[in-house]
């Protein structure tokens, strides 16, 4: 399959850290692509680079050598606000913690990145309140942050990630904090939502029940991207 066909190809990608003398190769030749629609695992121990693939793979860190491709384009040349707009409008991003802003109700801190994107208010609340509905919390629309279960509030990070339609979601432990029955739940939303949007994802976890039940699992050892 070629580069275009993929919306996540990392080629040859190298990630570096100095620690004083000392050279630490986290990623050292990573490969990954991921086709249209495709949910894969990411499962490895604490420390072997999970979230460095993930913030390379979601520009949020270049590489040291090799290649990240999403969409097809290539990306390690790019700027800093060519790859913002990337970032912006065709990567979500989910994290341990939610993240969302205590201020705001769940609705507005989805509506929020539409807004940044150019999206009227009423098109970004009637978005916002699509997906909540899809996520079965619509009657917390309402609600700011605080007032929310710790499930409902990863369900609206997950919406803020999907609001403005990427092509690519990347989640790291996105139910880590949770407790295992809540954890299947969100799981189960967040599979619904990547099914139906037809959107490709890569999610970091821990846990392997969840992971079993993605299209495919792969790793870190050694710093390159193995089958798990």
């Amino acid at each position: 399959m070629s580069t275009s066909e993929h919306v996540l190809d990392l080629r040859d990608v190298k990630r570096h850290y100095h620690q004083g003398a000392r050279t630490l190769a986290v990623l050292d030749g990573a490969d990954l692509a991921i086709r249209p629609g495709e949910m894969v695992a990411l499962v490895a121990p604490s420390g072997a680079g999970k979230s460095t693939l993930l913030h390379v793979a979601g520009l949020l860190e270049r590489p040291d050598a090799g290649e990240v491709f999403v969409g097809g384009r290539a990306c390690g040349r790019l700027n800093d606000d060519e790859r913002t707009a990337i970032r912006r409008n065709g990567i979500g991003f989910v994290y341990q913690f939610h993240h969302l802003l205590p201020e705001f109700t769940a609705l507005e801190n989805i509506m929020m990145p539409q807004l940044v994107r150019g999206l009227s208010q009423a098109e970004a609340s009637e978005r916002a309140r699509q997906l909540l509905d899809y996520l079965k919390i619509g009657h917390r629309g309402e609600h700011r942050p605080p007032e929310l279960s710790g499930g409902e509030q990863q369900r609206v990070a997950i919406a803020r990630a999907v609001a403005n339609a990427p092509v690519l979601l990347l989640a790291d432990e996105p139910t880590g904090n949770l407790d295992p029955q809540t954890a299947g739940h969100v799981f189960d939303a967040l599979d619904a939502l990547v099914r139906r949007s037809g959107l490709s994802a890569l999610i970091a976890t821990h846990n392997y029940d969840l992971a079993a039940r993605m299209d495919r699992k792969v790793t870190i050892a050694d710093g390159k991207v193995t089958a798990a």
